[in-house]
């Protein structure tokens, strides 16, 4: 049977101030497998230049870590504004470093709460829009040998993720490809195994996440929980996962926080033209689960203004339980 990787995302560690090789330490001393760094905090940014990346690229190697890199965008748009902004060069600079890295993966976020934002773009626009930029780069990535991973996130359900590709006239394995948040998908209304399935081929890379669902004043509520611990079915989507015919990595993000989901406004739930009867009925199920889970067993959703006192054991945790979850 194959045997993926379990590693982390840099992002749940980021209160520590770690560097890149420290974070590369941290993951050897902790037993994850490699480390995606999704982002740099400021203060390392300037700093990666080819010998900084060269030198993350051969500890990574002589300690048998897997390597995947962040700093990508999809979106055109300066999203306070919503104004037109070019994203080329900023693709280019990322492809350009996991290139020196030796990683395929380039993860891409947009960072934006979209769907709850009544100021951005129509979805129609954002999409055409995107798929023009991004059919402009394919050149690009492929000369650097790398895939564009746009994350599931909050601008794009699965349903549309797979509209955009088809949009760019690309196949899985070109130049684009998907960083599956398990956890994001819950915000975005979507079942987590059923939306895997929807984009299983795409599927380069990871940030595996539990985390749980409730019912509110408003609506839902989602939120991450230890890994093992939320009523995503990570057992199932790893088995998914272990389907593909190249190797995915699991990077653990974990982190703090909570998402309102105000289903009860029909404003919002227009926005999800996708969403079925049946998935919205499983979605309710997962929250009659989370809120069992909660009464029982002493969960609570974890304020992102304490994340950094529990952060480190958290995924010290996460690494043991994925471990267990993925081995078998």
């Amino acid at each position: 049977m194959k045997k993926l990787k379990v590693g982390i995302d840099n992002y749940g560690l980021s209160p520590l101030g770690l560097t890149p090789l420290q974070i590369l330490q941290w993951a050897k001393d902790n037993g994850a497998e490699g480390v995606h760094f999704s982002g740099l905090i400021p203060e390392e940014k300037h700093k990666a230049d080819p010998s900084y990346l060269k030198d993350l690229s051969q500890f990574a190697a002589s300690h048998h870590l897997y390597l995947e890199w962040g700093g990508g965008q999809h979106i055109p748009f300066d999203m306070e504004t919503w104004e037109k902004k070019e994203i080329f060069d900023v693709n280019r600079k990322a492809a350009s470093e996991a290139e020196i890295l030796g990683t395929r993966v380039v993860r891409s976020c947009s960072g934006g709460l979209m769907r709850w934002n009544p100021a951005s773009p129509k979805l129609d626009i954002l999409l055409d829009e995107t798929a023009s930029t991004l059919r402009s780069q394919r050149e690009m990535l492929q000369d650097h040998n790398v895939i564009l991973a746009i994350e599931t996130h909050f601008e794009f359900t699965t349903f549309e993720l797979l509209r955009l590709f088809d949009m760019c006239k690309t196949e899985p394995g070109e130049y684009l490809g998907i960083c599956l948040d398990t956890m994001n998908l819950l915000t975005m209304l979507e079942e987590p195994v059923q939306a895997v399935e929807r984009i299983l081929p795409w599927i380069v890379c990871t940030h595996v996440k539990d985390g749980g669902v409730i019912l509110g004043s408003e609506g839902l509520v989602s939120f991450p929980l230890e890994i093992g611990k939320g009523v995503v079915d990570l057992r199932q989507i790893i088995a998914l996962l272990k389907t593909l015919p190249q190797e995915v990595n699991l990077s653990i993000e974990d982190h703090g926080g909570s998402f309102s989901l105000p289903v009860f406004d029909p404003r919002f739930l227009i926005g999800f033209p996708d969403l079925s009867r049946d998935e919205f009925i499983r979605l309710v199920q997962l929250a009659y689960s989370t809120q069992e889970k909660m009464e029982h067993e002493g969960l609570t959703i974890v304020d992102r203004e304490k994340w950094p006192e529990i952060c480190e054991e958290r995924l010290k945790k996460d690494v043991l339980a994925l471990k267990g979850i993925a081995s078998t």
